[in-house]
């Protein structure tokens, strides 16, 4: 008979999806006895190997027993704590998609793997017994809005690989917590930051297939000499914490790490850090896709169950990765839940921002709010909007946040050669002046390039992870040569001087007077560069600046501290700015009806007050932007005086100055004023 979907019973699934609670799967403890349970329906045979240790060659071998549903079972009478275990699949006889296995397959649900450096990670599944974790009493720390988050989005390894492993033994989670004012958590809280958004922190394969070499499948590695997936958008086990940040350096070719499962600990003292100091903790999650190269248990467990398929029986690919995951599957869902309630129950994570999340079913996504909402009710959950399509909107629907590439692109522009935006003087293709008003009042539907039901869903960037650095756009935006060109030394180019760094304040003001939530990108507050270091690799980008760095565990990504001081301006310009929107709730969560723009000749000239505007902030505001770069824009204040936070040159907290009448805004700069507002009770 044809393979179809239609053979595995999903109401039956279904079923066992709502019965059996997020403890069910994978390996449990309990009494003394050791239970192993994993959904592997169409084969026929499935057999547990239980091993002493990770390089015996063999073990105790069982055959385990399948209920109606297709899970395999099977429980061990002693507490097998600290043992490795894997399974044995026999594939099916009916023609269906299945990747057959002439090796062990891990557990999917482990909560912590030993592997070998290599692109096929051979894991074997560790038996974890957890013990009591002090948490000293520590909870979420979330907002109830999530407006009053300002996020900063970093790889961990960025903030802290300034550190040689010659000059420190600590592994990369406990560098840091030592990291302190360079990169650490009391740099963040200098920076006024109140969220820290982790690149993902679960275990992914980190090594693809060695550059030029094709493998058995046929897949060849033409396109990275790095052979380096550096920022970990391929999920390997969706329970575990990246064993990699849990040791002091990188492993050998083959060598086997994650011996212990100390990442476990080592992530709670993370968070739990964290929020002592007041910070939210986002984890960046991979769940549309799993690894591509390794041996990933979900695709010879069931390929067929766990995946979306062509009409060809290949691998669907609009992640672009090569496996889309099937997260519309009832275990499917459950897995991917189970996997958030997981790290929300032992790790405390605050929020999840889920990569590429439009490939997630819209059931899913509704399931995944409803069930942490349970655990916390003010969970951040942010998705990006895109993979397959794009549809903000029906994020928003549902009661979700999203990324907003819509103030992102009219404010900088999607291209710096071919589609500049505002902050130059331009107008990116798809923007006009109503669509950067309506970006201030929250990229609302129903008005210019709007998305969003509330102003809340509404993640607003300029830079992220993905593309240039906001610092490199604005350096080729001014001199596209700086494209193409490979530079003899990063320091050449890494001061922000004259017009670049009146545009990189004036997208930074833009930014933080806007309604929704704020993110920024680790170095965005001093003009960050990416760099491409020579390091030995044969990459014909060497010394140029990069626009995809994924693939790079290496200085071009490691956050250079020391450049704060070349652009130590701009960094209190934004320590200002960040601290001023956190202490002023109209200008992040005011009423869009009381934002309010006036008209002027130039559609380069924004002013906008906000007033009435439905929060507790005490004071009405009077903001003025300058994009032109031929003209000085004078501007007459409403009646009576106003304090300065916001100049040409400084952003504060605390006024600057009180002025009236008129004040005048160079090209390229804004300012924002306020006055005790006279709607107070």
């Amino acid at each position: 008979m044809p393979y179809t979907t239609l053979q595995i019973d999903n109401q039956v699934h279904q079923k066992i999806a709502e019965r059996y609670g997020d403890n069910y799967f994978g390996c449990h403890i309990n009494r003394g006895c050791t239970t192993f349970r994993v959904f592997c329906p169409r084969s026929p045979f499935v057999e547990i190997e239980i091993f002493d240790n990770f390089d015996d060659e063999t073990g105790d071998r069982k055959s385990m027993a399948r209920n109606e549903a297709g899970v395999w079972e099977i429980t061990i009478e002693e507490n097998l704590a600290g043992k490795y275990y894997g399974y044995w699949i026999t594939p099916p006889f009916n023609g269906a998609p299945f990747e057959k296995s002439d090796f062990l397959v891990a557990d999917p649900y482990c909560l912590w793997a030993t592997v070998k450096h290599n692109f096929s990670q051979d894991a074997r599944s560790m038996i974890v017994d957890q013990q009591p974790f002090d948490w000293e009493g520590d909870t979420f720390v979330s907002p109830a809005d999530p407006r009053d988050l300002v996020i900063y989005e970093a790889h961990l390894k960025d903030l802290t690989g300034h550190i040689s492993p010659e000059e420190n033994e600590l592994s990369w989670y406990e560098r840091f917590l030592k990291a302190g004012n360079k990169g650490g958590i009391e740099y963040l809280k200098s920076l006024n930051i109140n969220a820290l958004e982790f690149l993902p922190l679960q275990k992914f394969a980190y090594k693809e297939t060695p550059y030029k070499f094709e493998t058995s499948d046929g897949v060849k590695n033409s396109w990275n000499p790095y052979a380096t997936n550096y920022w970990g958008y391929m999920t390997s086990f969706f329970f575990m914490p990246e064993s990699l940040y849990a040791i002091s350096d990188l492993p050998k070719p083959d060598q086997t790490y994650g011996l212990k499962p100390d990442g476990i600990n080592q992530v709670k003292s993370v968070v739990k850090s964290l929020h002592k100091a007041g910070i939210s903790v986002i984890l960046d999650v991979v769940y549309n896709h799993v690894s591509q190269y390794d041996r990933n248990p979900l695709k010879y467990l069931d390929r067929g169950y766990y995946f979306r398929h062509d009409k060809n029986r290949h691998y669907k690919s609009d992640s672009g990765c090569g496996n889309d995951f099937r997260t519309e599957s009832p275990l499917g869902r459950k897995l991917i839940v189970d996997s958030v309630l997981y790290w929300m129950k032992e790790f405390h994570i605050d929020g999840f921002r889920f990569d590429l999340a439009n490939l997630i079913d819209r059931e899913t996504l509704i399931t995944i709010r409803e069930e942490a909402r349970k655990i916390n009710p003010n969970v951040i959950l942010i998705g990006e909007p895109w993979g397959g399509g794009y549809n903000p909107t029906g994020f928003s629907e549902i009661g979700w946040s999203s990324w907003n590439d819509q103030i992102r692109n009219g404010v900088k522009g999607s291209d710096p050669v071919h589609d500049p935006g505002y902050i130059f003087g331009r107008w990116q293709r798809e923007t006009s002046r109503l669509s950067l008003e309506n970006y201030m009042r929250g990229t609302l539907q129903h008005q210019p390039n709007g998305r969003f039901l509330r102003s809340q869903h509404s993640v607003n960037y300029l830079e992220s992870h993905d593309g240039y650095t906001l610092g490199d756009f604005i350096r080729i935006v001014i001199n596209h040569v700086n494209a193409t060109k490979a530079f003899d030394k990063r320091e050449g180019l890494v001061t922000l001087e004259g017009v670049e760094l009146s545009m990189s304040r004036l997208a930074a003001l833009f930014l933080m007077v806007s309604q929704g939530v704020t993110m920024i990108h680790a170095g965005q507050e001093f003009g960050r560069t990416k760099w491409i270091v020579d390091d030995g690799t044969p990459d014909p980008e060497i010394n140029r600046l990069d626009h995809n760095s994924y693939n790079k565990d290496n200085a071009t990504n490691y956050i250079h501290f020391e450049d704060i001081w070349r652009n130590e301006a701009l960094f209190d310009y934004y320590r200002g700015l960040i601290k001023l929107r956190r202490n002023s709730p109209a200008l992040r969560k005011a009423n869009a009806e009381s934002v309010h723009f006036s008209n002027y000749n130039d559609a380069l000239h924004i002013t906008c007050t906000i007033s009435n505007h439905g929060t507790a902030d005490p004071f009405e505001y009077f903001i003025s932007m300058n994009a032109n770069p031929d003209n000085e824009q004078t501007v007459s204040l409403p009646d009576g005086f106003w304090q300065l936070m916001v100049s040409e040159t400084v952003a504060s907290n605390v006024p600057i100055s009180v002025i009236s009448g008129t004040v005048k805004i160079p090209p390229f700069s804004g300012m924002v004023l306020r006055r005790l507002s006279k709607f107070r009770d």
